[in-house]
């Protein structure tokens, strides 16, 4: 079976004959119910399928036409191409013709046609009255320059040069993309005897196979698809803008129901905020304040919640604003979603946009990072190097991997790294670590920010010549992994110099020193030195020299950044002279002995355990020896 992957939809009144149209079309009675065929009114959603002339086949949604359907109708308009907007010429449009145009215009249907029905109810001139009228009422809107064509359902008149024009442009019309990871809301759920769970609806992106692996959100678990269906025939393939049936293993169809969403494992989650652009109706009664609870009609899914004006104290009728949406519960939906709002109670529908992103956080009002955000982020919609752009640009973290991005983007781990390597290309990205990237701008900021802190920590600390590489990661709050892979950059660029074990140092940083702390230095230096193996504690320097505890410890860090002393442990500080005198001494012992002689190192050091344990402990740790057993040896290569 061939398919031409567009769906056509119909819209308009309740009884203007939009079934009896899909009737004439395809030869199949959209309503399915006993009700509705007891009532000659359609309830839910219909289904059929159109062959084009060259044997392709479409599908065709007939929505409810009555108010009270209108969940049905909005979630039938999801996946809709091409609108056949249907007006009786006896009545003439009617409330729920505009509303219908409305609800289309703001989900982001661009194609379709204008059907005046019934004409042979009406006379000639009645018949250019309501023409007129529909055409009037069409102005401004994406029909406004659609074809009009007159016809009977019943009688058939007209339905012949209807029908051709109608298999024109379903034929001419862009196919719907099968890009990206599978997504389709559910639109009808049942159990079949010998088959299980099935799932029916319209893919909006995507394509499967039989023996795939789905899984049902928010909540119905995972399962198998054990067959597929498109238009009532069996397939091994089914992909976005295909009338579909899913018979999936392992669900319960208790579990599920309309509003449910079946994809590809691992890239969509159910959120209860959602960053969006909302424009209301010109025709809405009254305005929207903040915090006015509403009904979200999205996909399939009807929720209800409330809004939050972000940028705006109030949005008057037609006017348009970013909000974000707290919701009572959770949906499933991806950045440039269409939606339609409705209020909460009196019901009424108040107008509708696009989700912009799912939002982690409560967004705060009036906050212009939150706005700018946002706006780049509603700029990005519709090019999928703009939207990654987007996205690495706003990562709080900074940076982020590959599979992140898959989810963010929905998109497979393929289309996202050729994203990335042509974004790379341009210079717009960089990949920090294999499969880490960040954005061009986000690592100026990230360096910016770094070299800030660096510089504000020697400002503190102006007699510090060097900086301990976890004082910036306590300062900056970056992960460490990027902190790294940053001073790397800046090391290889010659603005640092790593210096020691941890440690880094401005690129030509001197440190010029007052005479006092001249002074202070030479002396506490001189003092170390004399002690040799048993140097005096900084308590003892102080008492000696007359200075205060915060001097004695600015000054000893002095001198270890200049190599003139090393830290041993708490309190042990000795000149580099005898720390280098200690290590030969422990070095020739052991070659000496194959072992380390405590009592003859003693001897040789002229200094006593005390001094001496935290010293060879410190050789230990820093690899020069091991202990083995009671004794120490040296450690080897």
């Amino acid at each position: 079976m061939k398919i031409q992957p567009i769906i056509i939809g119909t819209a308009g009144h309740i009884d203007h004959g939009k079934s009896s149209l899909v009737r004439v079309l395809t030869g199949t009675d959209p309503d399915r119910w006993a009700e509705e065929k007891e009532r000659g009114m359609t309830i839910d959603l219909g289904f059929a399928r159109m062959t084009l002339p060259d044997g392709r086949q479409v599908g065709l949604v007939d929505v409810p036409g009555h108010e009270r359907f209108l969940r049905n109708m909005v979630a039938g308009a999801t996946g809709i191409d091409l609108v056949l907007l249907v007006v009786a010429a006896d009545d003439g449009v009617m409330p729920q013709t505009r509303e219908h145009l409305e609800i289309m215009d703001l989900l982001g249907v661009r194609e379709g046609m204008l059907v005046l029905n019934k004409i042979d109810l009406v006379d000639e001139e009645m018949a250019d009255l309501a023409a007129e009228e529909l055409r009037e009422v069409t102005q401004g809107t994406f029909l406004e320059d659609a074809p009009l064509l007159r016809l009977s359902a019943t009688t058939g008149q007209g339905v012949d040069a209807f029908r051709e024009q109608l298999h024109e442009r379903a034929s001419a019309l862009q196919p719907r993309q099968a890009d990206g990871v599978f997504r389709m809301p559910v639109q009808r759920v049942f159990s079949a005897k010998g088959f299980g769970t099935i799932l029916t609806g319209i893919p909006i992106s995507g394509s499967v196979n039989t023996g795939d692996i789905l899984e049902v959100l928010p909540k119905g678990g995972k399962g198998k698809i054990r067959g597929l269906q498109a238009y009532h025939e069996g397939t091994d393939h089914a992909r976005a803008g295909h009338s579909t049936a899913v018979n999936l293993s392992d669900v319960d169809h208790k579990q599920v129901a309309r509003g449910a969403v079946l994809a590809t494992p691992g890239y969509f989650h159910a959120q209860s905020m959602l960053g969006a652009s909302l424009r209301l109706l010109p025709s809405t009664p009254r305005g929207l304040g903040n915090r006015t609870p509403i009904r979200l009609h999205i996909g399939t899914a009807e929720v209800l919640g409330e809004v939050i004006l972000l940028d705006e104290e109030q949005l008057e009728p037609g006017a348009g604003g970013l909000i974000q949406l707290r919701l009572e519960s959770p949906v499933v939906c991806a950045p440039g979603d269409h939606f339609v709002l409705r209020r909460a109670s009196p019901v009424e529908t108040l107008g509708g946009g696009v989700i912009l992103e799912e939002s982690r956080f409560r967004l705060k009002r009036f906050k212009s990072f939150v706005i700018d955000e946002l706006v780049r982020q509603a700029k990005s919609l519709g090019s999928p190097e703009a939207l990654l752009e987007s996205h690495l640009v706003r990562a709080p973290e900074m940076w982020l991997g590959v599979e992140d991005l898959t989810v963010t983007l929905k998109m497979p781990k393929g289309e996202v790294r050729d994203l990335l390597n042509i974004l790379g290309g341009k210079g717009r990205t960089v990949e920090l670590t294999p499969d880490r990237w960040i954005h061009r701008e986000a690592l100026d900021v990230a360096m910016d920010q770094l070299l800030a802190s660096v510089n504000a920590w020697f400002k503190d600390n102006p007699t510090r010549s060097r900086m301990d590489v976890r004082d910036l990661r306590a300062g900056i709050q970056f992960e460490s992994a990027l902190t790294d892979q940053l001073l790397e950059r800046l090391v290889q660029a010659g603005k640092f110099q790593r210096v020691g074990v941890g440690m880094l140092a401005p690129a030509g940083r001197k440190v010029e020193l007052d005479a006092a702390t001249q002074g202070s230095r030479d002396k506490i230096l001189d003092q170390l030195r004399k002690g040799e193996c048993q140097p005096p504690t900084p308590l003892e320097l102080g008492t000696a020299l007359g200075l205060g505890a915060d001097q004695v410890q600015t000054v000893l860090q002095l001198l270890m950044d200049e190599g003139e002393v090393v830290h041993v442990s708490r309190d042990l500080f000795l000149s580099s002279v005898a720390h280098q005198k200690m290590r030969e001494e422990v070095i020739s012992n052991c070659e000496r002995n194959g072992e380390l002689k405590i009592p003859e190192l003693r001897t040789a050091l002229g200094t006593s355990r005390k001094f001496l344990i935290p010293v060879l402990e410190s050789f230990d740790t820093s690899g020069l020896t091991q202990r083995r057993g009671s004794t120490r040896v040296l450690r080897k290569a």
